[in-house]
C-alpha cells in the first residue's frame, strides 16, 4: 500500500482540499448534537421562542455547511482517485511493456488484465472512500467520545467502555477480510483465463462440439470465486450485527442510567439527547465500517497484486549501453550460441555456430521442436543467451543498445498477430513515418494489395479483433507488408508464408530475395528456402548441417529424406 500511496503526492492540492472539507463535514456532525441540547434545554424546556429560533437558524446554517462541504470534498476526491487510477494503470502498461519475453511468464496474461482493471478500480474506490468516509468514521467516534465527556462524564463512560471493544471485534475482522480477499482476487484471474481462452478459441470450440465440457470449465471456476466471494462477504457481514448489538446495548444502558441522573438531578434532558444522538451517529459510523473493511481488504490486497508486478525488476534496461547498432550490420555471427528455457535442463538450441553475410538469405529447416524459432528469436533478444554469444559487425549483441538493435529488425511470428483499426494502420504499425505510398507498396510486394483493393473500403477497411474476418493466407500477407513497410536490415520471417499458395509463396520469396536486407527464413517447406544463398539444417536444437539446397539433397540424409517427403505429400 505504501507504493500505490506516493501515487497521490500529485494529486496533494485536491486531496488536501477533499481532507480539510471533510473536517468541516466532521465539525459540524460533532457541534449539532450540543446546539440541540441547547435547544431543549434552554429554549423547550424554559419555552424560551428567541433562543429556540437563534439557536434553530444556527444549526440550519451548519446543515447548509456541510452539505455544501461534502459536495465538493466528493468532487475532489473523485479527482484524486480517478487520477492516481489512471497513473497506475498507465506506469503498469509501460512497466509490462519492458518485460523481457522470459518475464512476461511470470504473469499470466488475464492476471495482468485484472490488475490493470479490477485491482485498479478497487484502488480508486479505497481513495475515495478514505478521503470521504474512512477518516471521517472514527475520527466522530473519538471526536463524539470527547465532546460526550464535555457533555455528562457519567454517561461518557458508558461508550468508553463499548468503543475499544467494537474496535478490537473488527479490526481482527480486517485482518482475516484482507486474507479472503487476496484469495478472491487469485481466483478471479483464474476466472478470466478461462474466459480469455474460450473467447479466442471460440471457433475451435464450436468445430469441436466443445461447448459443454467449456461450460462445465468455466461453472467450476465460476462456482470456486463464488464460494470464496461469500466466504469473505459472510465475515464482513458479521461486523454490523455485532455493532448494532453492542451500540443497542449502550444506548439503554445510557437511557437507564440517564433516567437515573434525571430523577437525582445529576444531568438535563438536553444533556441525555445529546448524549444518545452521539451514540446513535457513532452507531452509523460503526455501520459504515462494515462496508470500509470490506473496501480496505479488497483495496489492499489489490494493492500488494499492482505492487508485485511494478516491483518486478525490468530486465531490459540496456538502452544505456554505448554502443549504436550500425546502419548496415555486414555480418552477424553466431558463435557456439546456447539458449535453454526456464526451468528446463534441456538446451532448445546448442553450440550454434554460423556466420551470415548482409544481403544474404539464409533458410533455417528442420523437424518439429529443432529449435528454429528459438534461433530467430536470439537475435533480436527475446531471449538471452545461455551459453557463447552473437555478433554483430564484431560487436557482441548484448552491448548494442536494445532500441537500436531492435529498430533494424522486422520480425514476422509463426501467428499472425493483427491489431483493431484499418489495414492501413496495421501495415504502417511497423513504421510510424511511412506514407501512403510507402503503404501501398509494401502491401504490393507481399502480394495483397489486389485483395485490399477489391475490398469495398480498400485500405481503410476495419479488421476485426486479431483479424477474425481475414483467412489465414490474407493475415500471413499484411503481417508480411509490416515487415516490409519498415525497411530493415535484418528480415526475420518465422514460418510466414505456411497458409500461402504456391504462386503466391514464390511472388514474395522472389520480392525478398530483391529487398537491400539480411533474410532469416524459418520454415517447414523445403520449397519456401530452396533459393536461399545457404540453408542451415536443425536437429535436436544442433546444426547438423549447412549450404545450398543441392548440396544438402546430395549430401545429407535426413534433408533428402525431408525434401522427398514433402514432394509425395504435395503429390509431385
Amino acid at each position: 500500500m505504501k507504493k500505490i500511496l506516493t501515487y497521490v503526492k500529485s494529486y496533494k492540492i485536491a486531496t488536501s482540499i477533499a481532507l480539510f472539507l471533510m473536517v468541516i463535514e466532521l465539525i459540524v456532525e460533532l457541534v449539532q448534537p450540543v446546539v440541540m441540547a441547547t435547544i431543549i434545554d434552554e429554549g423547550i424546556v424554559n419555552k424560551d421562542i428567541n433562543t429556540i429560533v437563534v439557536w434553530g437558524t444556527i444549526l440550519l446554517i451548519l446543515t447548509i455547511l456541510a452539505f455544501a462541504a461534502g459536495i465538493a470534498s466528493s468532487f475532489f476526491a473523485a479527482q484524486t482517485s480517478q487520477g492516481v487510477g489512471h497513473d497506475i494503470r498507465s506506469d503498469l502498461f509501460c512497466h509490462v511493456q519492458s518485460f523481457s519475453t522470459l518475464q512476461m511468464q511470470t504473469f499470466s496474461t488475464s492476471s495482468l488484465t485484472t490488475r490493470m482493471t479490477n485491482d485498479v478500480i478497487q484502488i480508486q474506490a479505497f481513495l475515495f472512500t478514505a478521503m470521504r468516509i474512512m477518516l471521517r468514521a472514527p475520527l466522530f467516534i473519538i471526536g463524539g467520545l470527547i465532546m460526550a465527556f464535555t457533555i455528562n462524564v457519567k454517561l461518557a463512560i458508558i461508550l468508553v467502555i463499548a468503543v475499544p471493544i467494537l474496535f478490537t471485534i473488527m479490526f481482527w475482522i480486517l485482518f482475516k477480510g484482507v486474507k479472503l480477499f487476496r484469495k478472491v482476487q487469485k481466483k478471479l484471474d483464474s476466472l478470466n483465463s478461462v474466459l480469455r481462452e474460450n473467447l479466442l478459441g471460440v471457433r475451435l470450440v464450436k468445430s469441436f462440439n466443445r461447448g459443454k465440457h467449456e461450460n462445465e470449465r468455466f461453472n467450476m471456476v465460476n462456482k470456486s470465486l463464488m464460494d470464496d466471494n461469500k466466504r469473505a462477504l459472510r465475515l464482513m457481514e458479521i461486523t454490523m450485527p455485532v455493532v448494532m448489538l453492542g451500540m443497542n446495548i449502550s444506548m439503554v444502558l445510557i437511557i437507564w442510567f440517564g433516567a437515573i441522573e434525571l430523577n437525582v438531578g445529576g444531568a438535563k434532558t438536553g444533556e441525555i439527547v445529546a448524549i444518545i444522538n452521539y451514540a446513535t451517529r457513532m452507531m452509523g459510523s460503526f455501520g459504515v465500517f462494515s462496508f470500509l473493511i470490506m473496501n480496505f481488504s479488497r483495496g489492499k490486497a489489490s494493492a500488494s497484486r499492482i505492487t508485485e508486478v511494478l516491483d518486478h525488476q525490468v530486465d531490459e534496461t540496456n538502452d544505456e549501453n554505448p554502443d549504436d547498432m550500425p546502419s548496415i550490420p555486414k555480418e552477424i555471427r553466431f558463435e557456439k550460441a546456447s539458449f535453454t528455457y526456464p526451468n528446463s535442463s534441456v538446451y532448445a538450441v546448442s553450440n550454434l555456430s554460423f556466420k551470415v553475410l548482409f544481403g544474404e538469405t539464409i533458410g533455417v529447416i528442420g523437424e518439429t521442436g529443432s529449435g528454429k524459432s528459438t534461433l530467430l528469436q536470439l537475435i533480436p533478444r527475446l531471449y538471452p543467451l545461455t551459453a557463447g554469444r552473437i555478433v554483430i559487425n564484431d560487436s557482441p549483441i548484448e552491448s548494442l543498445r536494445l532500441k537500436a538493435l531492435r529498430n533494424q529488425i522486422a520480425m514476422v511470428p509463426q501467428e499472425s498477430q493483427l491489431f483493431s483499426g484499418t489495414i492501413a494502420e496495421n501495415i504502417a504499425w511497423g513504421n510510424n513515418d511511412a506514407s501512403i505510398s510507402d503503404i501501398v507498396q509494401a502491401a504490393k510486394d507481399a502480394n495483397v494489395h489486389s485483395y485490399i483493393e477489391s475490398l469495398p473500403n480498400r485500405y481503410q477497411t476495419i479488421i476485426g479483433q486479431r483479424g477474425v474476418s481475414l483467412s489465414g493466407g490474407q493475415k500471413q500477407r499484411i503481417t508480411l507488408a509490416r515487415a516490409f513497410v519498415r525497411n530493415p536490415s535484418i528480415l526475420l520471417l518465422d514460418d510466414s508464408t505456411s497458409a500461402l499458395d504456391a504462386d503466391t509463396e514464390a511472388n514474395v520469396i522472389e520480392t525478398i530475395k530483391k529487398k537491400s536486407c539480411t533474410t532469416l527464413i524459418v520454415s517447414q517447406k523445403i520449397s519456401s528456402v530452396m533459393e536461399a544463398d545457404k540453408i542451415l539444417l536443425l536437429d535436436d536444437g544442433k546444426i547438423v548441417d549447412q549450404g545450398t539446397h543441392g548440396y544438402l539433397l546430395e549430401n545429407n540424409q535426413l534433408y533428402k529424406r525431408m525434401y522427398q517427403s514433402q514432394q509425395q505429400g504435395s503429390g509431385i
